[in-house]
């Protein structure tokens, strides 16, 4: 399977059946992120809204699922735990968030929204409900739902693909460091 892969990308290669970088799935995923990211942060500061995109996708999560553990939170962002902690540092001194102690384990945090964040959450829906019609305007009801639907199950094709890689990789055996002799006589 992974050598007929090779062999279309090869012959694609070949014969510059490509398609143009700026029209390939993978370079308009990436960029109209990139752009809406660019769009939330430019309304942000023009709003005097005191925060970047990522913090306000954990203000979100956080409003969605209150209690959720800091674990959680870096998990769905896909950022190392050390990177939210900071980023929950600056949420906390502005006043949004507040972390507590889990009722039945002492290791893990949980994260609740303060008085001052519902204002906020509500002006961080407001300009991702404008950028969402920035980025449809001409589309139709139908289009839009269709392309929802086709990106939901393209992440959920690819969640399937991650958990299926993790699982192999998960059961493969360890590597030792111990010389071959020594694992075989052991």
């Amino acid at each position: 399977m992974a050598m007929a892969r090779n062999h279309v990308a090869t012959e694609l290669v070949k014969t510059s059946a490509l398609p143009a970088a700026d029209h390939s799935f993978g370079f308009l995923v990436h960029d109209v992120s990139r752009l809406v990211k660019r769009r939330f942060e430019r309304a942000a500061r023009h709003t005097g809204l005191p925060i970047t995109r990522r913090q306000a996708a954990v203000l979100l999560y956080i409003a969605h699922k209150e209690g959720v553990s800091q674990t959680e939170v870096a998990n769905w962002l896909d950022i190392e735990p050390i990177a939210l902690v900071r980023m929950l540092d600056k949420l906390h001194e502005e006043g949004f968030v507040e972390r507590r102690a889990h009722p039945t384990d002492r290791r893990i945090r949980t994260l609740w929204l303060m008085a001052a964040a519902r204002p906020v959450v509500e002006r961080i829906l407001e300009i991702n409900l404008a950028i969402r019609e920035e980025a449809f305007a001409g589309l139709s009801t139908a289009t839009r739902d269709s392309l929802i639907a086709a990106l939901s199950s393209i992440k959920d094709n690819l969640m399937l693909q991650e958990e299926r890689a993790h699982e192999r990789s998960a059961a493969a055996p360890e590597f030792s460091s111990a010389p071959l002799s020594n694992r075989i006589a052991g």
